[in-house]
């Protein structure tokens, strides 16, 4: 544990700069695709696996990643994975032919997987629990939404000028962690004993168990889903037998780790939905251009970071559940305002303030539920507790995003399409906040179902 509180800061900066890296990655090719398009002359199938290809391995491969983060040392894996998102960064920027960009971006979502669950461990086994965590975990999760949106922006922006540019923009900025994390963060030696095996059927059970789910929720593709729910159930019967397993089954008897990550699962569906809806309403619908889009999303964005400065004390009032179920609902209000939006809405009277509400709900509820799921498990399993929030959050991404383009595809074109689909995520909100009101009313470890040495 590092202990000077000017160590510790520098430390959370870093990580947080990872994770926002990691999140922004998400984003920043959707605007950029068009672009891309016309001056390599790409398919629209090889555009799409440019968004898919990271999203797929990201997703599939989180759990495996915080395992790793717990048996490997954490910051030998957040270090590694960094320079090779890095790397695939640059390599990415400098090439032309169509499928070597989709290896790259494959690559990118594989180094991102092993970072975040590495660099959310990180700051639960550094920050005292308490007050204090709750503060790292809020900006961290802060960085995580905010770098959704700052993609969009930063695409938007960098797009005008080359799109080459937006593979480029973390180069810097992870060179710049990777030159001071190794002084900067803790050692986050071993967690488990010496000795300890790895569930590696486990780990390529589930790891090709949620590839086939999140490409199946991408894709709509049904033998994708068939082979994922062949493979998720072989894993459950795996993790049943094995004496040292990837995920110990009995932490999911624990209220508080279900109920995080079920919630976590329909805060997804919410945000991550409605913000693939509301992108296509404002270049389909209204007209904007790529600068405009990413512009326009700006307040949503700063309402998320002046809310998440206050959430870690009402965290500390009321407790994650309520403070979650709270900023759900006052998420899924936001969503449902855009119901008012049509071919002419007007920015400032009928966008703007469902953008702000929106925003103002985020911020209260993605820290709860990231404190909540890391804080119901003990030190030497917060890359597993990272490992689940982070892989609730990208299927929960995948179902959202499925489900609210099957609704709009059904609809056909025109405005009532993106109605149906606001309408759906802000009852995926709503889901999330039941589930986060009743199931995170544990506060402490002391009560929860502990898992097996």
């Amino acid at each position: 544990m590092i202990k000077p509180d000017g160590s510790r800061g520098l430390a959370l900066l870093l990580l947080c700069t990872a994770v926002f890296l990691d999140s922004m990655d998400l984003s920043l090719m959707g605007v950029a695709l068009p672009a891309i398009g016309r001056d390599l002359s790409l398919s629209e199938g090889t555009l799409q696996w440019l968004v898919s290809g990271y999203a797929v391995t990201y997703g599939g491969f989180l759990l495996l990643g915080g395992r790793l983060a717990d048996l490997l040392g954490r910051r030998r894996v957040f270090l590694v994975s960094l320079a090779v998102f890095a790397a695939a960064s640059l390599v990415g920027g400098l090439l032309s032919e169509g499928w070597l960009l989709v290896v790259t971006r494959v690559v990118k979502g594989l180094a991102a997987a092993l970072t975040a669950p590495a660099a959310l461990s990180l700051i639960t086994t550094t920050f005292t629990e308490g007050s204090q965590r709750n503060r790292a975990l809020g900006l961290y999760a802060l960085a995580g939404a905010t770098g959704y949106s700052g993609g969009l922006i930063a695409s938007g922006l960098l797009t005008e000028v080359s799109w080459r540019l937006v593979f480029f923009l973390p180069v810097p900025i992870a060179l710049l962690v990777l030159i001071v994390a190794p002084t900067a963060l803790p050692e986050g030696g071993r967690s488990d004993r010496e000795g300890r095996k790895f569930d590696a059927v486990g780990a390529v059970a589930i790891t090709a168990g949620v590839l086939s789910l999140v490409y199946a929720l991408t894709e709509s593709s049904l033998p994708a889903g068939a082979a994922a729910a062949v493979l998720l159930a072989g894993f459950v019967q795996i993790e049943r037998r094995q004496r040292f397993p990837l995920v110990p089954l009995r932490v999911f008897r624990s209220r508080t780790v279900s109920g995080a990550n079920l919630a976590a699962l329909a805060w997804a569906c919410a945000t991550i939905g409605w913000q693939f809806a509301a992108v296509l309403y404002l270049q389909q619908v209204r007209g904007y251009d790529a600068l405009a889009t990413g512009l326009g999303i700006v307040p949503m964005g700063a309402a998320i970071m002046v809310t998440a400065k206050f959430t870690g004390r009402l965290i500390d009032r009321w407790g994650p559940g309520r403070t979650a179920a709270v900023g759900m609902v006052v998420q899924a209000a936001g969503i449902l305002l855009f119901l008012r939006a049509g071919p002419d809405a007007d920015y400032a009277g009928v966008l703007l303030p469902a953008l702000v509400v929106h925003g103002v709900g985020n911020g209260l509820s993605f820290p709860s539920l990231n404190i909540a799921a890391v804080g119901a498990l003990p030190d030497d399993q917060q890359g597993l507790a990272s490992g689940l929030i982070t892989s609730a959050v990208q299927i929960g991404a995948g179902i959202g995003v499925a489900v609210l383009a099957s609704l709009m595809a059904a609809a056909g074109p025109g405005i009532d399409g993106y109605r149906i689909a606001f309408l759906a995520a802000g009852c995926f909100s709503l889901v999330g906040a039941a589930l986060a009101h009743f199931g995170l009313r544990v506060r402490t470890r002391g009560t929860e179902a502990p898992a097996p040495a």
